[in-house]
């Protein structure tokens, strides 16, 4: 994971953050409810930095976040991803996130159900153009809010 970089694009151009250089953000840590489509609940404590300290000043409408692979990707509106509880975490209940949780840095969005938390996140971009969602192209609403 030393090698990982988060890659940010938006309307002024690319530009790629470590670990280090995100954790020297203003962090947040907050305990929410982690909630699944299928039923269930966690209570998880996470600390991380909000999506809001990395976004462009006039953010377009939605936000595009993916895995360094491009297999799993999820779509957002500004609206929620810039809502104050959103973060980028890499923490979990005061500990390093794990392979299993996301590491190095995974989306916390307490206004969406689990599906948009998406886990090892590679590529943040800010985009006026609705992006795709892995879950809504598998039939589950675009949205997937609370």
């Amino acid at each position: 994971m030393s090698d990982w970089n988060l890659q940010i694009e938006d309307p002024a151009g690319r530009r790629s953050l470590t670990l280090a250089q995100l954790q020297s953000l203003p962090a947040t840590s907050m305990t929410t409810e982690l909630m699944c489509v299928e039923g269930w609940s966690q209570i998880v404590s996470w600390k991380g930095t909000r999506l809001s300290n990395i976004a462009p000043a006039n953010a377009p409408e939605y936000v595009s976040l993916k895995t360094p692979d491009d297999l799993y990707y999820v779509g957002l509106d500004v609206e929620s991803a810039l809502h104050p509880q959103t973060l980028l975490a890499w923490e979990m209940n005061g500990q390093p996130l794990t392979p299993e949780h996301g590491a190095p840095l995974r989306l916390v969005i307490p206004v969406k159900y689990g599906i948009k938390n998406i886990k090892r996140i590679g590529t943040i971009q800010f985009t006026p153009q609705r992006p795709k969602d892995y879950w809504n192209d598998r039939g589950y609403d675009w949205y997937s809010a609370l």
